[in-house]
């Protein structure tokens, strides 16, 4: 089964509510004849309703960059995923490097939001990626294998059937370092390897398995012609529509 695409845009605390709009309406504009591939963008929370209303009959999806794993309560300062439903918004994004080294997250924490985003039938696309400590110790898989397997406890198969994983090597974000080839190849075969071990092979096969990490117009072409690519997860160059259109456009 061919898997489609899917390339998203994570705009992380950048653009106020006007100009996330105006970026994304560029975007939807370049983007209008594009069918092969998904297109998600990742807003802030206040700019989510805003880009959504939009982006209504157009190729761009929304997405939410966090996400709290409780429906509602005393938990100031936070969102629920009926809140994110409620702006338009189809993924959320669970579980990146950001949230994990600045705002304390755990595999556990993590593991509660994936099930909440599943239950409230967004589609999770959950963050996993080791330091360059860690690569330098030879640690890098069994890193990876702590964050998949904690991070997706409890949860079978039927509850995972939209899951998206995001492999960004924590070394290679914003930083203009790029995994090689060969180290995403080795990453991502080992990901289904394991999706299969953990579920089935009908689900590893079918699981779309981004990378993530300083990607850019450069580098797009290769990265998605390994077969274990299915996308990508953009950072800075996704603010640019014009730029961003082009990792859209990737060669296949």
């Amino acid at each position: 089964m061919k898997r489609t695409p899917l390339i998203a845009g994570n705009w992380k605390m950048y653009k106020t509510g006007s100009k996330a709009v105006k970026t994304a309406e560029k975007l939807a504009r370049l983007s209008k004849d594009i069918n092969s591939v998904d297109i998600m963008i990742a807003p802030t929370y206040l700019s989510l309703p805003l880009v959504a209303e939009k982006l209504i009959g157009t190729n761009v999806k929304i997405g939410a960059q966090n996400m709290h794993h409780e429906k509602q309560g005393a938990y100031t300062g936070e969102v629920s995923a009926d809140m994110i439903k409620d702006a338009k918004a189809e993924y959320v994004i669970i579980g990146h490097s950001e949230r994990r080294q600045f705002f304390g997250e755990t595999d556990d924490a993590i593991a509660k939001k994936i099930k909440a985003a599943t239950q409230a039938a967004l589609i999770p696309v959950m963050c996993i990626g080791e330091s360059e400590k860690d690569r330098d110790e030879n640690n890098t898989f069994s890193v990876l294998d702590k964050q998949v397997k904690n991070g997706l406890k409890d949860l079978d198969s039927e509850d995972l059937s939209t899951l998206v994983l995001a492999y960004e090597p924590i070394w290679a974000i914003g930083t203009g370092k790029t995994a090689s080839v060969d180290q995403v190849n080795e990453v991502h075969k080992y990901l289904r390897s394991l999706m299969a071990q953990l579920f089935s092979d009908d689900f590893a096969e079918n699981i779309r398995i981004l990378y993530g990490g300083s990607v850019k117009p450069e580098n797009v072409n290769e990265l998605m012609a390994l077969e274990d690519v299915d996308g990508a997860l953009v950072g800075g160059a996704s603010l640019d529509p014009e730029k961003f259109i082009k990792i859209i456009g990737f060669e296949s």
